[in-house]
């Protein structure tokens, strides 16, 4: 049995004030037993609409941010999973990577592979995707989690990735926009892709008046277990892996089916 925390809140252009926002955050989810923390993506820092201050803000793995993720890790025992703006190998753009920390350092990077160039929008602007490699997951008490971000959600092929990595628990950063029909289609499709892999599935997400918050957990059959609305807040949910070992033994849809996923020839389908 792991407590994993699913903590909603407003990064800002200020990653020190970030960085002690969450520190208030973890220590209020380590108060309520947690034994992971899931914060939003773009926790290092935040600014609407996009400007070249992502440039200039943008950290190294090995810098401040990340470090100040791993003192609070090692201070608080917990392991914490929180959306960097990373600098980016072309000069221009950065990255969206989500690192996972724990008391011994970093466990598991992930760098966002869709990009929201849509309703709109266009991240592939100022943001360079990560490359299509194997997930890496990290482990807590016998529950496996592995990580995706935001967009990432409308493409089921990368949970179904996710979830053939043996992993119980997909964790999900977020800055979802708010718009017409946005909170349905956030709330349908988390549930979708707890249901359909028959994992876990926990989402971090920014409160309104940008993202639209109601951040929580979803079983493996997509009921929702844990739920923030849109304050700023903590929520912790115990999550057992053998209740994914008992869904599964009654709906076996993983094993039953006909089709793998393989990723696309270089160059499909990115973003300009």
């Amino acid at each position: 049995m792991t407590a994993l925390a699913v903590a909603q809140f407003a990064p800002a252009a200020d990653p020190d004030a970030n960085l002690r926002a969450i520190g208030d955050l973890v220590e209020l989810a380590r108060s309520r037993g947690a034994d992971v923390v899931l914060l939003p993506e773009y926790s290092s820092y935040f600014v609407d609409p996009f400007d070249d201050t992502l440039r200039e803000n943008a950290q190294d793995l090995d810098g401040p941010f990340v470090r100040g993720l791993a003192e609070l890790a090692r201070a608080h025992v917990v392991h914490i999973v929180a959306g960097l703006l990373e600098r980016a190998p072309d000069g221009e753009r950065v990255r969206n990577t989500v690192v996972a920390v724990g008391p011994d350092g970093i466990v598991a990077t992930y760098r966002k592979l869709h990009l929201y160039d849509a309703f709109g929008q266009r991240e592939s602007d100022w943001v360079q995707a990560g490359d299509v490699r194997p997930p890496e997951t990290f482990e807590v008490a016998g529950v496996r989690f592995a990580l995706m971000t935001c967009y990432d959600l409308r493409f089921p092929e990368i949970a179904r990735v996710l979830a053939d990595t043996g992993a119980h628990v997909m964790l999900v950063p977020a800055q979802w926009v708010r718009g017409p029909l946005k909170e349905l289609q956030w709330n349908t499709l988390l549930r979708a892709r707890a249901i359909e892999n028959t994992v876990f599935v926990a989402a971090a997400d920014h409160p309104p008046p940008l993202g639209v918050g109601n951040s929580g957990v979803f079983d493996p059959q997509g009921v929702e277990i844990a739920a923030i609305g849109t304050m700023t807040d903590v929520v912790v949910a115990h999550l057992d892996a053998h209740a994914v070992e008992r869904v599964r033994r009654v709906n076996p849809a993983l094993r039953l089916r006909r089709f793998d996923v393989v990723p696309r020839s270089e160059g499909a389908g990115e973003p300009g």
